[in-house]
């Protein structure tokens, strides 16, 4: 495989935390992944979602990362797994909730009481992640999240351009996952 030696410079400049270098890559390769993620899915805000999550694992298994293949391969192949996995949820879904008899949908109500309370762990968990968060990557994560509002809304509320708040998203999300697996 022929690596270009600017994409070895600019991993080791993403691994020393450099942001242009990290935003110049974000912004290549953007909305390639966008419209190969939304092909198969073909809903745009699980696509969103997907692309940052790939975004995401793409910084974190960097370090790891050994040429053998290209960045843009690397990068792709995270989120092709994340639509697989994305299909799958779906799927099992599907099954489980139209092709089970009601005695079984029964017994799963008595296993979902226990992820009730699971579910109001993690809520205050996340709630305390929230508040240790800057305001502003707070807001914009309540804005997307909590609110369902799409990049374009929040820009409006916000007042910043797509590509800025796309960018503190994705930055908001990052600090998000860090925090959260630090607490107990």
């Amino acid at each position: 495989m022929n690596i270009q030696p600017d994409e070895q410079m600019q991993v080791r400049q993403i691994i020393q935390r450099d942001e242009k270098a990290l935003y110049s890559l974000y912004k290549k390769y953007e909305k390639p992944l966008f419209y190969f993620v939304n092909r198969q899915l073909k809903d745009p805000h699980v696509s969103e979602e997907i692309v940052q999550d790939a975004f995401l694992d793409f910084i974190e298994t960097l370090r790891d990362f050994r040429f053998q293949c290209s960045l843009k391969t690397f990068l792709f192949s995270i989120a092709k797994n994340k639509v697989i996995d994305t299909i799958r949820k779906k799927k099992i879904k599907k099954i489980l909730f139209s092709a089970l008899p009601t005695y079984v949908v029964e017994g799963l109500k008595t296993i979902l009481i226990d992820d009730e309370i699971e579910k109001t762990e993690l809520q205050h968990k996340i709630k305390k992640v929230l508040d240790e968060l800057p305001n502003d990557y707070h807001v914009v994560l309540r804005l997307k999240y909590m609110e369902g509002d799409r990049v374009r809304t929040i820009a409006r509320k916000l007042s910043l351009g797509f590509k800025a708040t796309e960018s503190l998203i994705f930055r908001a999300r990052k600090a998000f996952v860090r925090i959260f697996k630090s607490l107990p």
